[in-house]
């Protein structure tokens, strides 16, 4: 699920109208290190944080149908995880990246959630939409200043933006066919150490003791 998030907002990144053809997009950590080496106009997709969304978490199960309308198999509900990216945008002039940063924002602000084009394998099976937020103000117990003093380099202009996707459990339980035969009911009652028994059509009442049963 991870990589497959990856690859979807680089292609998106890449995809964007305001983002030049000969910008690298990048997934590493900025580090001075990192930073000293690069040698051409990036974008760079640092992720630093995942845990589960837990207010969306669902029990129970999911039903999948086949072209009939009939359940074949029933998953477990997906879990959705929020993966936090810190996007900075990294030129020779300060104005091109606050130029670069801009596009950028325009960029998320466009999709309440990735455009379905973007994803592929094991999320797009899951029929859900990746919610996409950007800039939006960090939870309290997480703070950018935090991941850039981590990170051993300066603080930076930087964009913060969070995708929630769906996880699916990886299995799920197959469902019998469909019944077609009619519901039957099997009556047994000993009578003089002799059982009877007599298989009867569910519509059809069971004889009462002492009674004929009723003529053909």
């Amino acid at each position: 699920m991870i990589g497959e998030i990856d690859d979807a907002i680089r292609a998106l990144v890449k995809a964007s109208d305001g983002i030049a053809a000969d910008i690298d997009v990048a997934l590493d950590a900025p580090t001075k290190d990192w930073a000293a080496r690069r040698n051409a106009p990036t974008v760079d997709l640092f992720l630093y944080d995942i845990r589960e969304d837990t207010k969306r978490r669902e029990y129970g199960f999911t039903e999948r149908r086949d072209d009939r309308g009939l359940i074949t198999h029933r998953a477990p509900a997906p879990r959705y995880f929020k993966l936090s990216y810190l996007v900075t945008a990294w030129t020779q002039r300060p104005d091109d990246e606050h130029r670069l940063l801009d596009a950028l924002l325009r960029c998320f602000l466009r999709f309440d959630a990735i455009p379905g084009s973007f994803v592929t394998e094991t999320i797009a099976e899951t029929g859900l939409p990746c919610a996409l937020a950007v800039a939006q103000p960090p939870p309290e117990d997480r703070a950018f200043a935090d991941v850039w003093s981590s990170l051993g380099g300066e603080l930076k202009p930087s964009l913060d933006l969070v995708i929630t996707a769906p996880l699916a459990r990886g299995f799920t339980y197959a469902v019998g066919p469909p019944v077609t035969a009619g519901l039957e009911a099997q009556f047994a009652a000993p009578a003089f150490g002799i059982e009877e028994s007599a298989v009867r059509e569910a519509s059809e009442p069971p004889p009462i003791p002492g009674e004929e049963p009723p003529r053909q």
